[in-house]
């Protein structure tokens, strides 16, 4: 799939033709560089590797400065490979924007990283209702997960059980968001509907 990488700034909402209120998320889509096009005859597939967000050379080790000066460019933060692209459509070093790749009222999708919740309970986690009533000497039963269904067989926890644990930080996609608009001069794209991860979080934009 061709895409870009980019980062989720925030949401906002736009009126359409006919007056409807569309809630929307605010995305920057590249610029992105090329820092690698893997070939089939060289690297047994194809794919271009992108390259997002630059950070500093103190935060980065030799072997990545080393990657990222065969293409002069600065080291990026974040680097990702896409194999929708042909081989010859871009070249090592070249920048890729997002008015190269998308188009207003364009269908894409959307990969992030959803906020970490940290540890949290079984009620938060899965939408357990609790043991229920308070009668009885249930004084701090409330939130528990209750009877775990194992005895002297198994013995044992079985794997999958809804149980406390950490929540978030997973990667979540959104699919068929519509680019409501696109902001060439500032690689902007303003799509329909929410995208997963906080303000200022690292998305995978692909068509």
């Amino acid at each position: 799939m061709q895409g870009l990488i980019g980062k989720k700034i925030g949401m906002t909402s736009l009126f359409d033709e006919e007056g409807k209120n569309i809630p929307c998320t605010v995305l920057q889509a590249g610029p992105c560089v090329v820092t690698q096009v893997k070939t089939v005859a060289k690297d047994g597939y194809s794919a271009v590797q992108l390259g997002f967000d630059d950070k500093k050379e103190k935060n980065t080790t030799k072997a990545e400065m080393g990657h990222f000066r065969k293409v002069n460019t600065a080291p990026k933060r974040k680097v990702v490979e896409f194999s929708g692209f042909t081989e010859d459509q871009f070249k090592a070093g070249e920048t890729v924007t997002a008015e190269k790749l998308f188009s207003p009222d364009e269908w894409i999708d959307v990969r992030g990283w959803s906020k970490g919740k940290g540890f949290q309970g079984v009620v938060r986690r899965h939408g357990f209702g609790g043991v229920g009533g308070v009668t009885h000497g249930q004084h701090n039963r409330g939130r528990a997960p209750g009877s775990l269904g194992a005895s002297s067989y198994p013995s044992r926890v079985l794997p999958g059980m809804r149980m406390a644990g950490r929540m978030g930080g997973n990667k979540v996609m959104s699919m068929s968001l519509r680019i409501i608009r696109l902001m060439a001069d500032e690689n902007i794209l303003i799509v329909s509907g929410s995208v997963p991860g906080p303000k200022g979080g690292y998305v995978i934009i692909t068509k």
